[in-house]
């Protein structure tokens, strides 16, 4: 049986799960790439003691030079995440002529330009299917299914911790440091969250779609980022009521010629396709001009669901090697397009306020909105406790600077005793796409 030989860096839950599935389905990948793929060498710390079995010590090294260094070795696969040494490592692999897949998407948001043109320039592949979306194929279709379209939208549940946390408060009534803690204690979120309740693992992810759906470089700080941790049980009775459910959001979009970039809460339709995604899961939604609207739906992390996505992209390049990339492997060099600045993007939005139960505190918040160019949609008032009126409105279509002006000015009245929260609403009603 012809093999294909392979270095490893990383034997945690990705890594772990990379060997338990080159095992496990042996005889599907050699059907399906007429080769075996054979882990030789294994990059881990000092100390590290595999929690999978049949890893023998001889496969173990903490040097990473017994991998670069091998010439048996033709594909080495980055799972240790991180910047450095993590972007050091695979610099080195593509100079010694390997080919590289990873999974890591920090890395590949700040540096894939960098380490794409480093693979272009020495005739080796880079391959990251698994860096967005764990197990979902998103990647490769952007490449190249979906290449005889232009795209217009990305909109996508990028992160199964968030996603988890909020279908937890949605369906059962809970505030979020409940849900939190309790997702940290089923291994569903980090010790240290904030990486996904803040946004930057959704924001780091968005960053690579829209760098393959819009044909140019795209910035990581030029995402805007927003996380989950003002979400309140409130803002969630309060979409239900009006029709909608919370999820945090990865939003990419080119309306005249611009993006639009951010990751945020976001108020979406309940009849939206994104809405019935719960727990843990991932999806992708794609707006291509010729194919329309698709959904990549699947886990969007986990041991098993990444790992398949890794050996996909290994058993990828074992078909292609012999030809000579010539796509910079999905990445665009010079910028073709500019980021709009946030101010200047226009959406509906929820508005929660905390008033004084005094009469004609709703025209003064109104009469303000309206010098500014503010108009409201639907109002809810209703309720009362010891500090207050719960205001809530829905506001039509308006730019993000109008608003926040706005709303320092209406912090300023007497009656106004706090801004609750303030989601963006998406009802799926484009402007000016091309």
């Amino acid at each position: 049986m012809k093999k294909i030989k392979v270095g490893l860096m990383g034997l945690g839950t990705v890594g772990g799960g990379v060997w338990d599935v080159l095992r496990m389905n042996r005889d599907e990948i050699i059907r399906n790439c007429g080769y075996e793929i054979k882990i030789e060498k294994i990059l881990v710390k000092e100390g590290f003691k595999p929690k999978v079995s049949g890893v023998s010590k001889d496969k173990l090294t903490h040097n990473f030079d017994d991998i670069v260094e091998n010439d048996e070795i033709e594909i080495v696969i980055e799972l240790i995440g991180g910047i450095e040494p993590a972007r050091e490592y695979i610099l080195r692999a593509i100079k010694a002529g390997k080919h590289v897949v990873t999974a890591n998407k920090a890395l590949l948001a700040q540096h894939g330009v960098e380490l794409s043109k480093a693979a272009y320039e020495a005739g080796v592949r880079l391959s990251y299917e698994a860096s967005v979306a764990g197990g979902v194929p998103i990647i490769n279709p952007l490449k190249e299914s979906l290449g005889a379209n232009k795209i217009k939208k990305i909109m996508g549940i990028l992160n199964g911790t968030t996603n988890y946390i909020l279908t937890k408060m949605t369906n059962e009534n809970v505030d979020f440091h409940t849900v939190l803690k309790e997702a940290q204690d089923m291994g569903y979120a980090e010790a240290d969250p904030t990486a996904d309740v803040e946004g930057f693992d959704a924001a780091h992810k968005l960053t690579i779609l829209s760098t393959l759906a819009f044909g140019t470089p795209v910035k990581f700080k030029d995402v805007h980022r927003e996380g989950i941790t003002k979400i309140n049980p409130l803002d969630i009775e309060y979409a239900r009521e009006l029709g909608y459910v919370i999820k945090l959001l990865g939003i990419a979009k080119e309306i005249d010629g611009e993006l639009e970039l951010r990751v945020h809460p976001t108020f979406i339709p309940k009849n939206h396709p994104l809405a019935a995604v719960n727990d843990s899961f991932n999806a992708v939604f794609v707006k291509g001009n010729a194919v329309g609207d698709l959904m990549f739906y699947g886990r969007g992390a986990g041991d098993l669901p990444t790992a398949s996505a890794v050996i996909s992209d290994v058993m990828d390049i074992i078909k292609k090697r012999s030809l000579k990339p010539n796509l910079k492997n999905g990445f665009s060099y010079e910028p073709t397009k500019k980021a709009k600045p946030m101010g200047e993007i226009v959406n509906e939005y929820y508005i929660r306020f905390m008033v004084k139960d005094i009469p004609g505190v709703l025209g003064k918040i109104a009469t303000l909105f309206g010098e500014y160019n503010v108009s409201l949609s639907s109002v809810i008032q209703k309720g009362r406790s010891e500090r207050g009126v719960p205001l809530v409105f829905i506001t039509h279509e308006a730019r993000e600077s109008d608003i926040q002006k706005a709303l320092q000015e209406v912090n300023s009245i007497d009656e106004v005793i706090e801004i609750g929260n303030i989601i963006r609403v998406e009802n799926g009603q484009e402007r000016g796409e091309q």
